[in-house]
């Protein structure tokens, strides 16, 4: 697929760039809805969402920059050409995790409410923007005969078929998001919605990253699987903490 979606003015727009914004917009809108919907002022998702977009985009390219360092400090100009891909996940939730504890601090806000709000939107974002990964031939597995394997164009080996990790992490995310909405009416505590995100996404995240062939890496180990496993213990262990303290 061309990766250049169409162009204005002789300047390319990119569908990574499109499903990117898109997702934003979605996202917002629906966070907006859910507030809305459990008498919680959506001007105070808007305001953090407007604090936490470019802090996201920023830590996941930092992140993601961080663990390519060999390449990026040769070639130090693609830092920040994030048009070719390149955004970590894990490093755009932990930005926005950072701007949503100071911002709920400020304004004496309950930081595990408004981050459940928020939880089926960022799976729902996570999900969308995936397909930029289909239209930049990046974020695949490795090679299968599988009937719904895709054909990529590898640097090495050519055109081969491989496996459409970024689909298959499209619809853990989509289930995810399902479930979540489903979930936020029955909660026993503030902070379940999110947690849950965290958790699920992880365990999805763990065996998908397995397949894949472009993994961030911190030596033998596969630093999205690593993330994965502490954020499963890390919300377990924070579930059952605000379940027995009803903490909102």
């Amino acid at each position: 697929m061309d990766p250049i979606a169409f162009n204005i003015f002789g300047l390319p727009v990119r569908w990574y760039g499109l499903l990117m914004s898109s997702s934003i917009l979605i996202g917002l809108l629906l966070a907006m809805h859910l507030a809305k919907k459990n008498n919680y002022d959506a001007e105070k998702i808007l305001d953090l969402v407007f604090y936490a977009t470019p802090a996201a985009i920023i830590g996941a390219r930092l992140y993601y920059v961080i663990f390519k360092w060999e390449y990026y400090s040769q070639y130090p100009k693609e830092i920040f050409a994030i048009w070719h891909g390149g955004l970590a996940i894990h490093g755009a939730v932990i930005a926005a995790i950072i701007v949503a504890i100071i911002y709920t601090r400020k304004k004496g806000l309950s930081f595990w409410e408004i981050v459940d709000y928020m939880a089926p939107s960022l799976i729902l974002g996570q999900a969308i923007g995936r397909w930029g990964n289909f239209f930049n031939q990046e974020a695949y597995g490795g090679e299968t005969n599988l009937p719904w394997a895709i054909t990529v164009n590898d640097p090495i080996k050519g055109m081969i078929k491989v496996h459409p990790t970024f689909f298959y992490e499209f619809l853990w995310n989509l289930a995810i998001f399902f479930f979540l909405l489903w979930y936020g009416k029955r909660k026993k505590a503030n902070g379940e919605v999110f947690l849950l995100y965290a958790i699920l996404y992880s365990v999805g995240r763990f065996f998908i990253e397995g397949l894949r062939t472009d993994s961030l890496m911190f030596g033998e180990i596969r630093v999205a699987q690593l993330i994965s496993v502490l954020t499963i213990i890390m919300g377990v262990v924070i579930i059952n903490y605000l379940r027995k303290n009803r903490t909102s």
